[in-house]
């Protein structure tokens, strides 16, 4: 390293971004400690401090280091801090800050959040972020954020909101490009409108019966989980849906044609039929159909799937290439009227891949032609994994029925695969 001009040194060291690291470079030569002002990037793992005993405190020590770098772009901060320590750290390095990443940890700390200024509002000193990721984050009132008007990424990851709060925050952010909002709970009725949006990602915890409307033209990716009202009308540029409700119900949905969408997921244990049947008709250009919902039924009860026929069903989605087919949803396709409308001619153009999950013995007989008549007229199919899932029965029909579907395997091992 001695032997090396100090533009290459430098441009060496600059590549440092652990605050360890750049601590103990600092000691090493007065060479290496020149180098400090060139870095982009600086991270403060969570155990930053541990078995620290100076005199200053942690705050100051991010401080005293920010100081020293001339343009930072990138700053991750996992160890603990203050709101103020954060707004003067913010302060020095606001100007030329594009990517902010901080653990927040203060979802339980109600009292700072109300007497404030709070770490959340901090974060407006940053104006030119291009990304902003937070974790812990209590949002309880309206952050204190002028305009982003740089922002393109947003994720919070582990909060407490209120419907307005978060209202007031995505109003802050009118550039953004990409939205991420996972293990957020408090939510009850969220209204996203962003023009620019292209990929979101919501995950509400707690009851799964919050609503969403979604107004945001260019929206690409959607994934949803704990909703039970979803309204999203310009969806010209969607190409790949999620919806999933592991808490509560899915109850209505209302979406404009899909006619861009290639991968449609739809998961939760009970979705009413209404909004089931109204999400495969508007999905027929769809090539990739993932469907894990175990129940429908409006109110309490917990209702199977009526029947559904086979060649309606394959002849609405032409383009549809693979399909994940569990538990309600294949029995649906196996009842004792699902294959009667089958004529001569029909095929399924386009199935390549089929992903079956069995639970039952049930209506064997029916199954075990719903699967024959996949692989007799899906003509390029070339993979089917029938998966067996704790099926449980004393009586001899689930043998058979494992029986059948060796058979089955046996006769078609170039395509058929158990798990």
């Amino acid at each position: 390293m001695e032997s090396l001009p100090d533009a290459i040194v430098q441009y060496i060291l600059s590549h440092l971004n652990n605050a360890r690291d750049v601590a103990v470079c600092n000691c090493v030569t007065k060479r290496w400690k020149e180098s400090l002002p060139y870095l982009k990037s600086l991270y403060f793992p969570r155990n930053s401090f541990d078995g620290y005993t100076g005199s200053d405190s942690p705050d100051f020590v991010i401080w005293k280091m920010l100081s020293s770098i001339t343009c930072l772009e990138e700053l991750v901060v996992y160890s603990p801090f203050t709101s103020s320590g954060l707004a003067s750290c913010l302060l020095l390095v606001h100007s030329s800050l594009k990517h902010l990443e901080l653990r927040m940890d203060n979802i339980t700390d109600y009292k700072a959040c109300v007497d404030g200024p709070s770490k959340l509002d901090c974060v407006s000193a940053a104006k030119n972020l291009e990304t902003l990721k937070l974790w812990g984050v209590l949002m309880a009132n309206p952050p204190k954020w002028d305009v982003f008007k740089n922002l393109k990424s947003l994720e919070i990851v582990g909060a407490r909101l209120e419907d307005s709060a978060l209202s007031a925050a995505l109003r802050a952010c009118p550039k953004l490009t990409n939205l991420v909002l996972l293990g957020c709970e408090g939510v009850r009725s969220v209204s996203v409108e962003l023009p620019y949006l292209e990929q979101c990602k919501l995950d509400f915890y707690g009851l799964g019966n919050c609503s969403l409307s979604l107004t945001c033209p260019k929206i690409e990716l959607l994934e949803v989980q704990g909703c039970s009202w979803l309204r999203v009308r310009e969806t010209t540029c969607l190409r790949k849906l999620l919806i999933a409700n592991n808490s509560g119900r899915v109850y209505m949905v209302d979406f404009g044609k899909l006619s861009a969408l290639e991968s449609l997921s739809m998961r939760g244990v009970q979705w009413c039929w209404d909004a089931i049947s109204k999400m495969l008709e508007w999905s027929s250009e769809v090539k990739h159909l993932y469907m894990k919902v175990e129940f429908t039924g409006d109110l309490e009860s917990l209702l199977p799937f009526p029947e559904v026929d086979f060649v309606e069903f394959f002849n609405s989605h032409p383009k549809l290439q693979k399909f994940d087919i569990h538990g309600a949803m294949f029995a649906a396709l196996c009842q004792k009227n699902s294959l009667k409308n089958v004529e001569q001619g029909f095929v399924i153009p386009c199935l390549e891949e089929v992903v079956v999950q069995v639970r039952s013995p049930l209506n064997a007989e029916q199954k075990m032609s719903t699967l024959e008549s996949l692989l007799k007229y899906g003509q390029n199919l070339k993979t089917m994994v029938i998966r067996i899932l704790q099926m449980k029965s004393n009586h001899s029909s689930s043998d058979d029925f494992f029986d059948e579907i060796c058979r089955l395997r046996f006769m078609n091992r170039k395509i058929v695969r158990i798990e």
